[in-house]
């Protein structure tokens, strides 16, 4: 276990990182004795500075539920992040690239609840049951903390390389879709580069977020009527770069698109 002045320190450092839109070294090279639960003291911390700070907290993210998105990442088990209001935006945003940092894409679904998620014995149908709408989302990845060699210590810290969302197309009751089949042909720049189908999320996107309930109720805290999850994605990452226009077709549940300047 770290010190409460280490994870202060490793706090102090990603936060000056993503200031300056750089990237520091390896945690687990620099502390080996780093836990799971010490990443996410880290990450509470700067959750908690960014309350301070006067960030609206709006909801979580869930990362590396599917094999595809453990396959790319080396990663096996799933991890969660926190979403602030100034990180979401509608479908048709121009995004400035170089407020990121190793910049990447993924397809998922977002689910906003209008009821509370608790665990620790949520279940698929809780969250079917709590859940106002599911909408077509872009998860735009952006890593403080070097690419290679990293391990789930390093990603939670990072607040699970979360940068920003976009979130659009068409919105759906839970029990008007079959949410394991709703796929999605991903664009950079008019050519496609990924396609996925949402069961790959762990069999049910849900299952997800049930998950996330569950893990949050081991750090004392529930999801909230209104927050808004990212379930995970059902693609590989996809690199972009400056100039790109990116676009998600989801089918019936309508696009997405945003372009990064």
């Amino acid at each position: 276990m770290l010190t409460p002045e280490q994870i202060t320190e490793i706090a102090d450092e990603l936060a000056t990182a993503e200031r300056e839109r750089a990237t520091v070294p390896l945690l687990t090279a620099r502390y080996p004795e780093m836990s799971i639960e010490d990443s996410y003291a880290v990450q509470n911390e700067w959750r908690r500075r960014g309350i301070e700070a006067g960030r609206r907290p709006v909801g979580r993210k869930i990362g590396l539920t599917s094999k595809v998105m453990q396959a790319a990442t080396g990663i096996t088990e799933p991890d969660y992040g926190a979403i602030f209001g100034d990180m979401v935006h509608e479908s048709g945003a121009v995004i400035e690239h170089a407020r990121f940092s190793n910049v990447r894409i993924e397809v998922e679904l977002a689910f906003v609840l209008a009821t509370p998620v608790e665990g620790p014995h949520a279940s698929v149908f809780d969250v079917l049951r709590a859940t106002e709408y599911v909408v077509p989302a872009l998860e735009i990845l952006s890593s403080r903390i070097e690419m290679a060699g990293r391990t789930i210590v390093d990603t939670i810290s990072d607040n699970a390389a979360m940068g920003a969302m976009v979130h659009g197309g068409t919105p759906a009751r839970p029990e008007s879709v079959d949410l394991r089949w709703v796929s999605a042909l991903l664009y950079r720049n008019e050519v496609i580069e990924e396609s996925g189908v949402a069961a790959a999320v762990l069999g049910h996107p849900a299952t997800g977020v049930a998950w996330l309930a569950n893990k949050l109720a081991q750090h004392g805290d529930r999801l909230e009527a209104g927050d808004l999850i990212l379930a995970g994605s059902f693609t590989r990452p996809m690199w972009v770069e400056q100039g790109d226009t990116v676009l998600a077709d989801y089918g019936p549940m309508g696009t997405i698109t945003c372009r990064f300047t």
